[in-house]
């Protein structure tokens, strides 16, 4: 039994409202953990288990009026109350910025995402990002509490290009949400990788974490998250290679930083390689005219987020898109081709 009570203060924050959960009896010595519990009662304030844990995090949630834990087990019978606080603002205007949609329905929707753009507000970025675009083209698009990141389901780097999915609905955004937790969308990029691979396909299995000298930086660890990414070599060409990727998981850089680890930087990285170490793979006729094509031509890592494909969580059909090779990466092929 859920029961709605009136809009409430707590100390920490402003809360927008509360409600009481009375979990049922359970049969036998059943036990559920409670972010488990909350997240199959698919109530619209509670739409994703990351939502919960955070409100949990907060100690905005209690159990028979004591602080908990993601983990707590709830033996059936317990009293849970629930504070919903009010979303962070942030004067996040609408902005006209064009967009390249290339997949939409009316509960979701695929945009191939430019180089530069920044995809929600950060500090430092409150205009010009992805969001502030969508927020012009759509007017009421979901955000769990988190109105910096309005249907926003995963992310790109900022000069990362290639193809995002957009939830519409708060339905969507908690599923594909939770699709992307199971590992049920495949991600598939491109990407101009330096040197000469061993082999033209294998698979890059590591641990994985932030840099402990460098925090803004990730790296491959000896304890961490598992990060598992499998390459196949499409096209060589003299001191590169156009390489296929194929995400397993999604860690944070988790393919500029495996292929560098591998000694395959990504051409044009400035964060997990140098101009100076990406021209030390070139033959040397070649130095002078890619220091001119990374100086004016690909002024980025040279990674392209190529395909989606996943079962629609709500129609339970196939949605299968592809983006091209943006154009900053075919010219560096082209001016390899025409030396």
């Amino acid at each position: 039994m859920v029961r709605n009570n009136q809009e409430s203060s707590n100390s920490e924050f402003d809360i927008k409202s509360s409600f009481t959960i009375s979990v049922p009896q359970f049969k036998q010595e059943k036990k559920i953990r409670i972010d488990k519990f909350l997240a199959s009662l698919n109530k619209k304030e509670l739409y994703s288990r990351s939502y919960i844990d955070k409100l949990i995090k907060k100690n905005l949630i209690t159990v028979d009026g004591e602080k908990i834990k993601k983990s707590e087990q709830l033996h059936g019978n317990e009293h849970i109350e629930i504070l919903i606080p009010v979303p962070p603002h942030k004067n996040i205007q609408p902005e006209k910025i064009k967009l390249d949609i290339v997949y939409e329905d009316e509960y979701l929707a695929i945009v191939n995402k430019s180089a530069g753009m920044v995809v929600h507000p950060a500090p430092g970025h409150y205009s010009g990002t992805l969001v502030n675009a969508l927020l012009y083209h759509y007017k009421n698009l979901p955000d769990e509490g988190d109105n910096l990141r309005p249907g926003i389901v995963h992310r790109l780097d900022k000069d990362t290009t290639g193809l995002l999915i957009v939830a519409k609905t708060p339905r969507a955004l908690s599923l594909l949400k939770q699709m992307f937790q199971k590992r049920e969308i495949e991600k598939v990029y491109l990407t101009l990788s330096m040197g000469k691979w061993d082999k033209l396909e294998d698979t890059i299995s590591t641990r994985y974490g932030r840099n402990p000298n460098h925090r803004k930086k990730m790296a491959v660890l000896k304890n961490g998250k598992t990060a598992v990414s499998h390459y196949q070599v499409m096209q060589t060409y003299d001191g590169f290679q156009l390489t296929k990727v194929f995400l397993e998981t999604g860690r944070t850089h988790q393919i500029r930083v495996h292929f560098a680890y591998r000694n395959h930087p990504i051409m044009g990285d400035r964060v997990y390689s140098t101009k100076k170490q990406t021209l030390s793979f070139l033959p040397h006729n070649l130095k002078n005219r890619f220091k001119y094509i990374l100086a004016n031509k690909l002024e980025r890592q040279a990674l392209h987020a190529h395909k989606l494909e996943f079962l629609h969580p709500i129609t339970d059909e196939i949605v299968s898109v592809t983006s091209k090779l943006p154009e900053d990466m075919k010219q560096v092929i082209k001016a390899v081709k025409s030396f």
